[in-house]
């Protein structure tokens, strides 16, 4: 099988109306709607994913899901690594499998994420529990354009994770590190 590096940013926006408008004034194209992602990092009881920088994640959509291996993060200016990812019927039986064999969750996180495309870029629209981030994907010349033509620097760029960005969240508000959700109330 061969091997996908995936190569991304984010930047942070003050809201989704605003991001949606930058976006679209790109002459960016909506590629899939506004939807609720579910998302659950998973991991052997001793931790052996984190310690190599990998991750293994099950995204839950309504409708779809999704099994991907990403490796350990590359030397590069934007966030670099290998990406193997995969469609699956079901997401929650595939949790109860792994859970099976010896894998736990270990970090959840939920966003709406609405999609657009733009020459070679893919551009998620994100609202998340700890703010509004817009994340590009494709080639660095590519996602280097995106940046410009929003109205941004590369020195507004963010090549963190969402499990980085909301552990580094909770220490600067004082609050407990568990889960990326939505309040329920």
């Amino acid at each position: 099988m061969p091997s996908t590096l995936e190569r991304e940013i984010k930047l942070l926006f003050p809201g989704a109306s605003e991001a949606r408008a930058a976006i679209v004034a790109t002459g960016a194209t909506p590629v899939r709607g506004r939807r609720l992602q579910e998302d659950c990092l998973l991991d052997t009881p001793d931790g052996v994913l984190r310690r190599r920088g990998c991750v293994l994640r099950v995204r839950m959509e309504p409708g779809k899901s999704y099994l991907t291996f990403k490796g350990p993060v590359q030397p590069s200016p934007m966030k670099l690594r290998e990406e193997l990812e995969t469609v699956i019927a079901d997401g929650q039986t595939l949790l109860r499998v792994f859970e099976e064999i010896g894998f736990r969750p270990w970090f959840r996180y939920q966003k709406y994420r609405e999609e657009f495309g733009h020459e070679d870029t893919l551009i998620a629209l994100d609202e998340t529990p700890i703010g509004t981030f817009v994340e590009i994907e494709g080639g660095e010349e590519a996602i280097t354009a995106m940046v410009k033509a929003l109205g941004r620097r590369t020195a507004d760029c963010i090549i963190d994770s969402y499990r980085g960005l909301f552990a580094r969240h909770c220490e600067e508000h004082g609050l407990a590190d568990t889960d990326m959700v939505f309040d329920e109330s």
